[in-house]
């Protein structure tokens, strides 16, 4: 974890959650300044709520922020999963991740990456998984936030239970659930849901 300590905010870079998704060096090029020896994270070049907006947009929470005025980020009001079109599970939310507290992360479910249960983009190496899945018949849920505790089975799937909206990635609603297992193993048929392939095709985790 890098840590860049400003005047009025620090910033914390996580390396090994980041799938280079490139909105921090793209929309902040003087906070997030890429391919230079030495500090290359600059939290004085914007504002505090500039630092907050480029946090926000992370979907992979390696990036964060600490507020010296103490308004931190809080948890959404609903609580998100986001099909990528051949990519990772983008979760949004009051995250438990096998214990660990989070706000974003984006999961493997290509089966390849080499640091799961979080995506490493190997998933650019060939996997290809639909981003807009069959809608699936759902009732609204009495409660959209709360905690959603996520935890890799043993070689077998992300077991989810929580308040939770699957979303393509268009922005449908896919469906609704506070309990359910999604396909971390690439092989599944309904995509995202796991439909027991790891047991078949060998996927170690």
């Amino acid at each position: 974890m890098e840590e860049a300590k400003g005047k009025d905010v620090t910033i914390r870079f996580d390396g090994k959650k980041c799938i280079h998704s490139r909105h921090c060096v793209l929309d902040r090029p003087d906070v997030f300044v890429p391919n230079v020896d030495g500090e290359w994270i600059h939290p004085d070049a914007a504002t505090v709520d500039e630092v907050a907006e480029l946090a926000h947009n992370c979907p992979s929470g390696a990036i964060t922020y600490i507020r010296r005025d103490g308004q931190n980020e809080s948890p959404p009001i609903v609580n998100t999963v986001r099909v990528r079109e051949n990519g990772p599970l983008a979760f949004h939310g009051a995250l438990s991740i096998d214990g660990t507290a989070a706000m974003r992360a984006t999961l493997c479910r290509c089966g390849k990456s080499a640091n799961k249960p979080y995506c490493d983009s190997a998933h650019v190496k060939g996997f290809a998984a639909s981003g807009e899945p069959t809608t699936q018949t759902s009732e609204p849920l009495a409660t959209r936030d709360g905690t959603v505790t996520i935890t890799g089975s043993e070689n077998g799937p992300l077991l989810v239970t929580g308040n939770l909206e699957i979303v393509s990635g268009t922005g449908r609603t896919i469906h609704r659930c506070v309990k359910t297992a999604l396909c971390r193993c690439g092989g599944s048929s309904n995509k995202p849901f796991c439909d027991g392939t790891h047991a078949k095709n060998g996927f170690r985790s």
